[in-house]
This record gives structure tokens, sequence and C-alpha cells, in this order.
């Protein structure tokens, strides 16, 4: 196993991990070529602590910028909370319909988290909430309407990159009209593609022009694919790049979500998905799997050419999301994150949320 191809698979994984500290499984392979951490609230107890546990992934990270994630969409999916900014769900900026407010709150963020040396944020929802039974969606999604969903996702995901955060769409092809729950079992979307092409791929299609990375889902949508879930489908990963014409980084969701952990399982799940077209797979609680996850990989690349070029590929576009966002730059800096939590743009901010959920309720 050469070192070098070890390091270009392991570049193609992000990590979660338990606990305040980072782990010592984590810091070893971030030393060997890992791509970055995702972080949840259990990493994040307190915000100078989550600065100082931010600024030791960088300083393990010698080969590349890593990759430091988080999911801070706003509702109830926000891992930091205050003194950073707390934003409503979405389906309340949605049913405002302010465009101007939306991009403002996400730029706003967007400066907080890059002043904490986080430089992905896994949003904007793009999902349309067309089903009320979804029990994963609902309020994250902007709205049942895709046209508005497409604006206010464009709206949100452009502030955030304008801060210097790059920006991610999910979950590619459209998990909004599911009636289950991936992280459980596998959702089944039996839409035609007519249907898809008026509903659910509208905001994906208006984002492919503007954001930086998207994420592919773990859904069966015989549509596109009868038996593979998407995640794991070249082509899902064909319908991203020929279709919506995306250029960008696309990342999976977890991998240790049961849609495909149970079946077939976290290890082979990951490695099919880099072979179907994902350029980067999430593992988001256990290290282990990860060191499985890159070795399997590794030992797959050295059977076939083909498989060999998809690893370079993606290694390329992470260069280019890097250079794009001056990642080696996004380091933490917590006298600047202070001055930004006590600013007068911020708390005017924060009133013209708390007018908004005034208006509409």
């Amino acid at each position: 196993m050469s070192g070098r191809l070890f390091n270009e698979v392991a570049r193609l994984f992000v990590a979660g991990f338990a606990g305040e500290e980072l782990d010592a499984r984590v810091r070893g392979l971030l030393g060997q070529g890992l791509g970055g951490v995702i972080l949840f609230s259990r990493n994040l107890a307190h915000w100078r602590a989550a600065l100082s546990l931010i600024e030791e992934v960088y300083r393990a990270t010698p080969s590349h910028p890593p990759l430091v994630t988080i999911d801070q969409e706003g509702g109830r999916v926000q891992r930091l909370g205050p003194p950073f900014l707390q934003l409503p769900p979405m389906r309340r900026l949605g049913r405002s319909g302010d465009e101007s407010l939306c991009r403002q709150a996400a730029h706003r963020l967007g400066l907080e988290l890059r002043a904490a040396g986080i430089w992905l944020d896994f949003a904007p929802v793009l999902d349309v909430d067309s089903n009320p039974r979804n029990p994963v969606i609902g309020d994250r999604s902007f709205s049942a309407d895709p046209l508005q969903v497409a604006r206010l996702g464009v709206a949100f995901g452009s502030g955030l990159q304008q801060a210097g955060v790059a920006a991610c769409g999910k979950h590619l092809p459209g998990h909004g009209d599911s009636s289950t729950d991936s992280h459980r079992e596998l959702p089944r979307l039996e839409h035609d593609r007519q249907r898809l092409e008026r509903v659910e791929l509208v905001p994906f299609v208006r984002a492919s022009d503007h954001l930086a990375t998207m994420m592919m889902a773990h859904l069966l949508v015989p549509a596109l694919d009868a038996e593979l879930p998407t995640s794991l489908s070249p082509a899902a990963y064909r319908l991203a790049r020929d279709h919506l014409g995306f250029g960008g980084v696309i990342f999976t969701d977890d991998v240790e979500m049961a849609a495909v952990a149970e079946e077939p399982g976290p290890v082979e799940a990951a490695v099919r998905a880099i072979a179907a077209g994902a350029d980067v797979v999430l593992v988001c609680h256990r290290p282990e799997l990860v060191e499985e996850a890159i070795a399997e990989t590794v030992r797959r690349v050295e059977t076939g050419a083909v498989f060999r070029a998809r690893i370079t590929e993606a290694n390329r576009r992470l260069d280019g999301l890097a250079r794009r966002f001056h990642a080696h730059r996004a380091r933490p800096d917590g006298a600047r994150l202070q001055r930004l939590f006590s600013s007068p743009e911020r708390r005017e901010l924060e009133r013209r949320l708390q007018d908004t959920e005034a208006v509409i309720t």
C-alpha cells in the first residue's frame, strides 16, 4: 500500500467522534491525510473550548487544510448554541419570503463560523416540504413551493459563501416527500422522473450554479435506480453531474445511518459511494469505521485503474474547494469572534428575526 494512495483515499473521508477533545484515532488519521471532521453538539459544550478543539484539528493535519464541517441550519438542527447566532427554523424564514433577510442571516452566521475555524456548513436544506408526515424534514425546509425553496435556498447559501464558508445543498435528489427517516430505514420515493423534475429537483437545479457542495441522500428512487440507494448509485451521481451540471464536491450523508448501515453496511457503503461518484463520505460516529473504510477503499483501488481515476477526480475537486475558500487561512480567531458576538449589526439582525416571528404568529 503506497503512502500517497493511502493519503489520497483518506482525504475522501470526514469523521465524527465523541467528546470535547480530539479523538486520538482521528488525530492519527488526520496526520495520515484524513479529509477532516464533522462537529456535533457533543463536541462543542463551550465556545472557547470549541475553538481549542478546532485549532487541534488544524495542527494535526499537515498535508492539506482540513475540512472542518458542521450542521448549523437553524431551528432544531444547530450544533453550536449561544453565544453563536441562533437562527429560526427555515420554515419561518420561508413564510417571511424575505430573500434579503435570509441572505443576511446566513452571512452573519457564516462570519461567526469562519471566525471559529469552521469553513463548511451542511446547509441549506433544499428539500421541498411536500409531505406533512415526513418525520425528518418538516420545518427544516423553506417551503412546500419548489420555487420558494430554490429562491431562498440560493440566498442562504450565497450568504454563507460571501462570508467565506462553503454551503452544502441537501439532500439530493430531494428528501421532502418521503414518509420514513433514513436514520432508521431506507426511504422509498416512488415519483416518476417528470414529477422529480417538476418538484424535488427544482431547488437543486437552481442551486447547482451557486453552491460549492451538495449532499447525496440515502433514498431509493426507482425512477433513477430500481436497486441501489441514491448515495450508492452511479445513476444518481450522473444526474447531479450531467443533468444538474454540478461541478462541485458531492458528500454522502452519514453512512452510519440505518438506510445503508444495515445493508450493505457502513464500510461497504463508503466504498461503493466513492466508486459511484461521491467525493467525500461522512462517517459521523465511529472513527474505527473510518479506518476500516479507508483500508478497504485502498484495497479496491489497487485492483482497477478506473477506480483510481475516481480518487484523483475527487482530490482535484477538494483542491479546488480549498482554494476557493482560502481554507488554509480559516483557523480560529477568538478575538474576532467576540467582536462579532457583540456587534451592533448582530443585535439588529436578531431584532429583525424576532420581528419576523411576531408578524408570522
